[in-house]
């Protein structure tokens, strides 16, 4: 996505949000609301719509935490984590990526 807020740039590094006028294909986001990453959804929201990338989406689960897929840790969510991996089919499906 984006640097976390109150990082420094490090131009070695990829981040999505400065590509994304270059994608060819529309960005599925999942992000747990209390993950400090879900922070730069809203610059990658903006950066999307100024790129007229209409079809991509991004979601946040209030409740989930970073990792929130992951069934082997703490953060796992696993409400969050059905939604998500039928959201990511679906979309995949919609979008012809499976």
């Amino acid at each position: 996505m984006v640097p976390p807020v109150g990082a420094p740039d490090d131009p070695k590094r990829f981040w999505p949000i400065k590509r994304v006028a270059a994608l060819n294909a529309p960005v599925l986001g999942l992000y747990g609301g209390k993950d400090p990453l879900s922070e730069s959804v809203p610059a990658m929201r903006a950066a999307l719509a100024a790129a007229h990338k209409t079809s991509s989406e991004i979601v946040i689960y209030p409740d989930a935490g970073h990792g929130f897929h992951a069934d082997y840790r703490s953060s796992y969510n696993a409400a969050d984590a059905k939604d998500g991996w039928a959201r990511m089919l679906a979309f995949f499906k919609q979008h012809q990526m499976a």
